[in-house]
């Protein structure tokens, strides 16, 4: 369909309707004359109530907003504001990304656009965790194919040069000799994470996968624990391959109870269906979606604020004796299987909430 013929057949509200962006149109006496859906569902109001209501009909006097359209109507151009804090009694307190707009053709209308904040931070947050799985690929093809074999030279220079050493110089040679083995041995460990070996996946029943799970956790790491489990029946089965998920969510109990209140450890293990959940993600044109959302859910102390934005890269940790590759792994796996994983720090619990995809008959 060439450009004329797609401007012919396409309603420019139904473009703007799909829009995840809040949109509003609004004269000089602050008038509402156009509401996209995005609108209507952040402030719980029909486009029918809204259109031709004044903005402070669902704004109090003092919100900033209003100052914001003032300075775009008075300079005639766009302004933005960041992390702005807007309440009423639709929505309560909500943060939002504003930006003011003149319609150049109709000087005296502005067009008002702007994000939820929460909904800004998640897409940061799942960019990084998604980076951050990337990142670890790219480690571990770089120290397969960059350090172990220069380190097996190194190691086999060493046993030659011990051989005519001093008892000082055998001790320089053995520790050159160990460093190398300690080196090689984390590179081994990197292994899993390449792209090598191709992983196969099929439909697995999530709960059975979840149950195996509760079961490690109970018979070893988590025995003074409660642990709760809270399942959707009907969940549809997930496509991805069952070892793997299983590490995921090892690794995520684990670190859950490691975190817990250790006189009122508290973890729930919870799965749900959210129809209609699509997300944008990397390799894909358009949203896909992910229904599928399993939950660990802790009462621990939370995550520390300086670990929230490189959680994920190998080597972060906050454990003295971590090697900080158990949440990278869980990244890379869950990237893998064409999901996201989100943190939240909600009334005193702490959730990690993995979202995967269904298995269809197609896959």
């Amino acid at each position: 369909m060439d450009k004329e013929k797609f401007q012919n057949n396409v309603n420019p509200d139904m473009i703007l309707d799909s829009l995840t962006t809040i949109i509003l149109g609004v004269t000089k006496d602050l008038k509402i004359i156009y509401v996209n859906a995005a609108a209507e569902n952040f402030f719980n109001i029909s486009s029918s109530f809204l259109l031709k209501k004044r903005l402070k009909t669902i704004l109090p006097n003092d919100c900033p907003i209003f100052t914001i359209i003032n300075q775009s109507i008075k300079n005639q151009s766009t302004v933005f504001e960041y992390n702005l804090s807007i309440e009423t009694p639709y929505i309560g307190r909500n943060f939002i990304d504003i930006q003011a707009t003149p319609v150049l053709e109709r000087p005296n209308i502005t067009l008002l656009s702007f994000q939820h904040r929460s909904n800004i931070d998640k897409i940061a947050q799942q960019l990084l965790y998604r980076n951050a799985a990337r990142s670890v690929n790219g480690m571990a093809s770089m120290l397969a194919h960059e350090i172990k074999n220069p380190l097996s030279g190194i190691r086999g220079a060493a046993q030659l040069l011990e051989q005519n050493q001093t008892e000082n110089g055998k001790e320089l040679t053995q520790l050159i000799q160990d460093e190398s083995d300690r080196i090689s041995n984390l590179v081994n460990h990197m292994d899993v994470f390449s792209n090598i070996i191709p992983v196969t996946q099929k439909s697995e029943n999530i709960h059975l996968i979840l149950d195996r799970v509760h079961k490690i956790a109970k018979n070893g790491f988590a025995k003074s624990i409660n642990i709760s489990r809270h399942f959707d029946p009907s969940l549809p089965p997930v496509f991805g391959n069952q070892d793997q998920l299983i590490q995921v969510f090892l690794n995520l109990v684990k670190n859950a109870a490691e975190e817990t209140l250790k006189d009122n450890g508290e973890i729930i293990l919870k799965t749900a269906y959210q129809q209609g959940a699509k997300f944008s993600i990397g390799g894909h044109h358009s949203r896909i979606p992910l229904p599928l959302i399993i939950s660990i859910i802790d009462n621990g102390a939370g995550i520390k604020d300086d670990m929230k934005f490189n959680l994920f890269e190998p080597f972060v940790t906050s454990k003295p004796k971590g090697k900080g590759l158990g949440l990278a792994l869980v990244a890379k796996i869950i990237d893998d299987h064409g999901g996201l994983i989100e943190f939240e720090r909600k009334n005193n619990f702490t959730i990690s909430r993995v979202r995967l995809p269904v298995f269809s008959q197609g896959d």
